[in-house]
């Protein structure tokens, strides 16, 4: 039975967890019954040994320069050394070179430097850890970078978002290969959130919004996402401060970048998308409950956000959720 080899790049300062995500998830869904299965393998310069941005080491298992394949899948692990990594002629051009090879070719976090690097996302869209994707944008112009997903498939390529969205791109890549059962599998055996979607934002506001350090801002988020169908125009959240229109504003730019307005459409949405996804609601009290004027106003700001109306967005969740 043909093997389908996955060729996980490393180096120095590779994410330990990158890899492992990846590794891990290919090595249960071998348990459970892949078939045809899969054979991980690390590659190297050199095959040599790597140390990780944890300082753990690991060995090399094939030499980067001299495989020759078969790929099926090659894979760009990122870590806080893919700057290195792309400043290597050697590394980048045997990328390049295993690309043409591959059926399709993936980067973990910052491993899309590499790929950018390589050539390979040129004209594509593609993420990153969120952290990096300004400076992936200003270094590769013709790359169409977008920090919110937690992966994107343009093409045979996909890149994913940081860290642990490897095991997201991983589950859908099995799934792809194998069908959602196995992939259910694999997510069970991770202990895994499933399905969550490659276009779900990388920080989700209702984690993301405590990242001020600013007492009014963070009072007024918290506000904000516990009294949704309320009004939350910025005059009535300014009021309830004891603030101005004008210092609110420029609050939340300084510190969450953004209006007071288009965060309350941001909470509004997600909190509609989590309903969608956990209840049986419909479409009007969906958007009763989450401060929309109307399910035509709740339409539109789904497609400004996740690209499909809200239906569609039900129908798709629910139905990878249950498969």
């Amino acid at each position: 039975m043909r093997e389908r080899v996955f060729l996980v790049v490393g180096y120095d300062g590779a994410e330990l967890l990158d890899i492992a995500c990846v590794t891990s998830s290919l090595d249960i869904a071998n348990r459970i019954g892949a078939t045809p299965p899969y054979r991980a393998v690390l590659a190297t310069p050199g095959q040599r040994e790597i140390r990780c941005d944890s300082g753990l080491r690991l060995a090399g298992e094939a030499a980067l320069e001299r495989f020759t394949g078969p790929v099926h899948t090659l894979l760009v692990s990122g870590g806080r050394g893919h700057e290195c990594a792309a400043a290597s002629p050697h590394l980048v051009g045997h990328v390049r070179r295993l690309a043409g090879l591959a059926e399709r070719v993936a980067s973990v976090c910052t491993g899309s430097t590499v790929l950018a690097e390589a050539g390979l996302l040129n004209g594509r869209r593609a993420t990153t850890h969120w952290m990096y994707a300004d400076q992936l944008a200003a270094r590769f112009p013709d790359v169409r970078v977008d920090a919110e997903p937690i992966y994107i498939r343009d093409g045979n390529i996909a890149t994913s978002g940081g860290v642990t969205s490897a095991l997201d791109l991983t589950l859908a890549f099995i799934e792809e290969d194998h069908g959602p059962a196995l992939a259910r599998g694999v997510a069970m055996g991770t202990v895994a959130y499933l399905q969550r979607p490659g276009g779900q934002a990388q920080m989700s506001i209702f984690l993301a919004r405590r990242v001020s350090d600013d007492d009014l801002v963070r009072r007024v988020s918290d506000h904000i996402v516990s009294h949704l169908a309320d009004d939350l125009g910025t005059t009535a959240l300014a009021r309830l401060t004891g603030v101005s229109d004008r210092h609110l504003s420029r609050l939340f730019a300084e510190h969450l970048g953004q209006t007071p307005g288009r965060y309350v459409r941001r909470a509004r949405t997600e909190a509609a998308a989590h309903l969608l996804t956990s209840t049986d609601l419909p479409l009007g009290a969906v958007a009763r409950r989450c401060g929309f004027g109307s399910a035509e106003s709740l339409r539109q700001a789904f497609v400004d956000r996740y690209g499909v109306p809200p239906s569609r967005y039900r129908t798709t969740q629910t139905a990878a959720r249950t498969a």
